[in-house]
């Protein structure tokens, strides 16, 4: 019975000590979900299902480091040529490859097979082309290029080829004789093919443009990609073309390879020899991931004519899939930013395309919407041709070829990515949602600590097939990670939809990281005024310029008191984090250096900061400590918590207490003696003002403004008349103390 495509829901695990007081669901359902898992045997929809892909066979294995070219034969045929050995193979339809030439030089890039059945090879680097014919190969013409990328038989025999580093195109008759047909100013002419209507397509690097050549020294740029490379184009019968363009430099990584082989060539490397079979691979057998070492990148050869160097924007599209249809108008089919498109077919109303992401081969169906047909688990899928309604693929790193023959496998395998728990988890169950008609769906899994499956890892755990019994027995561990055995019946395949393990991660400490105490002032709340009748009254005399004295009112002028404008407050602040990302509530304790016992201020805070009332702290040295609970999301057996202590913080709020001796007269100065002193903290600073003028600083008189007790002088000149001496200390909190004197 078909279920439908809803998501699945999962009864939560019981919470065990330590461990969070909820389950998480890691469920993989739709397209992206499943192609980031390794395939074999087993196709990915465009829905998003994974059902048993057609049956890939191994047509040859060279031994060799890459299949660079594929061309096909009226009757079925296949030839394909290699590197790092320059040889060419000849695939009859139900016979196996046969060895047609061994080139002199180590990469054989380019084939054609011309109109009179006569095959042309290109060999690099120090290209030259090469006739093969009943069996044996003859220079047919050496235009002196480094590299011969691309070669592409017109049908009146003559023969076009793609080279590089000077980005020509050139044109050889059926007698032999070449010509620069097209100079493209590029550094590599990387593929020809020709439109509906004859005319020479060609494909740069490393700008991406396609050209239309529609004569010798006559071209028009067809498309100008942001891409570097194109990489294959394609010609459709209503005069649509077909392009697969790439981030460039493979080009240049096949020519630092041809040279490194020519090299080791020379020097009389002994290579191994070749096994050819037609049996199915031995991939099909099963999988067993192991992590595949970063193999360093050759450095590019230096250009002959330093190309024009374009911008690479890292964000953009890796490669992508144009069409460019018989108006020029150009239609973005497909891209990706993480895999690169090496070949393009068209096989009726669909397209077909090859990648570098484990040799993967996909169709695109009219509507754009991809499904993954199958993937060889080579390096690179380099090129693709159909021969007699079959579909042949070339690999690299590898170097194979592969048919597909449209036959269901007996078996096929998926395996998931790996997921991260974020921390050491408790396995649930796995659950899967599938059509099982016919046929049968076994699922295995395996854990460890490492973010790559290696020897660390579990063992694949025994199958799983009963959706009643299917408790996830791997340790427990922060990777995970399933596969699924897919079994036809006697019907229809099994159909996978939608996988789903839940899971029960270990609950993360939370933890503080900072706390901060920071005094501030807040202004003081206004006061009522007082009744008249109660308030202090003063009164003064007004004196007029006759020298009698003014009538004197009857309540006088009362003084002005200038009251204090705000009150200490702590404003406490903290930074803290949970790695599983729970909500965070907050106590807050402190205490006094003296003190033993911790004393809450305050309880359940969600927010991270806490102001406080400064007054109501003496004087002293204080520590404040967070502590910080994930109990809002975790059950009582399973939160966690953490604290800080805060450094010591001195809370001084008494200022200094200044006392000015009686000033002395020593000649023409008056000498003022202070002395300072403050229960509480350090001596800072002290300064003195006359006359409400800018302060002026004292320095002690044992040189350092550094205790609680401290002396000063002020020495003023004897005259001026009379002035007013204010003198300021400052402790270590900022506290004000003042004191004033009179001199007359």
């Amino acid at each position: 019975m078909k279920l439908s495509r809803r998501r699945l829901v999962f009864a939560s695990c019981a919470a065990a000590l330590c461990f969070a007081g909820s389950s998480s669901v890691w469920e993989s359902n739709t397209y992206s979900d499943f192609l980031k898992g390794r395939f074999l045997g087993v196709s990915l929809t465009r829905d998003g299902r994974l059902t048993l892909a057609p049956r890939l066979e191994t047509a040859a294995e060279t031994g060799e480091a890459g299949v660079w070219s594929l061309t096909t034969a009226p009757d079925g045929s296949v030839f394909f040529s290699t590197g790092h050995r320059g040889r060419v193979y000849q695939c009859k339809p139900g016979q196996k490859p046969v060895l047609l030439w061994s080139a002199p030089q180590p990469e054989v890039f380019a084939l054609a097979l011309g109109a009179n059945g006569v095959l042309y090879a290109g060999s690099s680097p120090d290209g030259k082309i090469w006739k093969i014919e009943n069996g044996k190969a003859a220079e047919f013409f050496d235009p002196g290029e480094k590299y011969i990328w691309a070669l592409a038989a017109a049908p009146d025999g003559s023969i076009f080829a793609g080279t590089g580093q000077k980005g020509r195109v050139w044109r050889i008759s059926p007698s032999g004789r070449g010509e620069i047909w097209y100079e493209t100013g590029q550094t590599h002419v990387t593929a020809l093919a020709f439109d509906s209507k004859g005319r020479l397509l060609a494909g740069t690097e490393p700008n991406g443009i396609l050209y239309r050549i529609e004569g010798k020294n006559r071209a028009f740029v067809l498309y100008d990609s942001s891409l570097p490379e194109i990489r294959s184009i394609v010609s459709a019968a209503d005069g649509s073309v077909y392009v697969a363009a790439m981030g460039g430099a493979y080009a240049r990584r096949q020519a630092q390879a041809a040279s490194s082989a020519a090299s080791q060539q020379g020097a009389g490397v002994v290579t191994t020899s070749i096994t050819v079979s037609a049996d199915a691979d031995a991939a099909q057998r099963g999988i067993d991931i192991q992590p595949k070492p970063e193999q360093p990148k050759p450095a590019a050869p230096a250009p002959e004519t330093p190309p024009p160097a374009p911008a690479v924007d890292l964000s953009a599209e890796k490669s992508a899939l144009y069409r460019i249809h018989a108006d020029n108008l150009v239609e973005n089919l497909w891209s990706s930013k993480e895999e690169n498109v090496y070949d393009v077919i068209v096989r009726g109303a669909d397209l077909y395309f090859s990648t570098d992401s484990n040799g993967r081969i996909y169709r695109l169906s009219p509507d754009l919407k991809a499904a993954l047909l199958v993937e060889t688990r080579e390096g690179e899928a380099t090129r693709l041709a159909e021969a007699g309604g079959v579909l042949f693929a070339a690999t690299s790193n590898q170097g194979k070829l592969y048919r597909l023959n449209g036959g269901v496998p007996q078996t096929g395998i998926y395996e998931s990515p790996v997921h991260d728990a974020g921390n050491a988890a408790r396995w649930g169950r796995l659950e899967w949602r599938a059509e099982t008609n016919s046929g049968k769906l076994s699922f295995r899994t395996r854990s460890g600590n490492s973010a790559r499956p290696d020897s660390t890892w579990s063992e694949w755990s025994e199958p799983i097939s009963d959706p009643a019994r299917n408790a996830v027995v791997s340790p427990n561990a922060r990777y995970i990670q399933w596969r699924v055995e897919i079994t036809p019946g006697s019907g229809a395949a099994p159909v996978l939809d939608a996988v789903a393990l839940s899971y029960q991660p270990q609950n993360g400490r939370p933890v503080v990281r900072s706390i901060q105490v920071t005094p501030q002032w807040a202004a003081a709340q206004a006061k009522p005024a007082a009744p008249a009748q109660q308030s202090p009254v003063s009164y003064s005399i007004t004196v007029t310029d006759t020298g009698d004295a003014g009538q004197a009112t009857s309540s006088g002028t009362p003084t002005q008191t200038v009251s204090r404008t705000g009150m200490q407050q702590l404003y406490l602040s903290w930074q803290a984090d949970d790695p599983d990302g729970d909500t965070l509530i907050y106590s807050v304790f402190y205490r006094g250096e003296d003190e033993r016992e911790w004393k809450l201020l305050k309880a359940d805070i969600r927010e991270n900061t806490l102001q406080q009332d400064g007054e109501v702290f003496a004087d002293g040295r204080y520590f404040f400590r967070v502590v910080a609970s994930d109990r809002l999301a975790n059950s009582p057996q399973a939160a966690r918590e953490s604290d800080l202590v805060s450094p010591p913080v001195l809370i001084d709020q008494t200022p200094p207490r200044v006392r000015i001796l009686e000033p002395k007269r020593q000649g023409q100065e008056w000498i003022l003696d202070v002395r300072v002193d403050d229960s509480a903290s350090p001596i800072r600073r002290a300064e003195y003002s006359v006359n409400a003028g800018p302060w002026t600083v004292l320095e002690a008189a044992d040189g350092i403004t550094d205790g609680r007790e401290e002396s000063f002088t002020v020495r003023l000149a004897g005259d001026g008349g009379e002035r007013s001496v204010v003198v300021r200390a400052l402790d270590a909190a900022g506290n004000p103390g003042l004191a004033r004197a009179v001199l007359r």
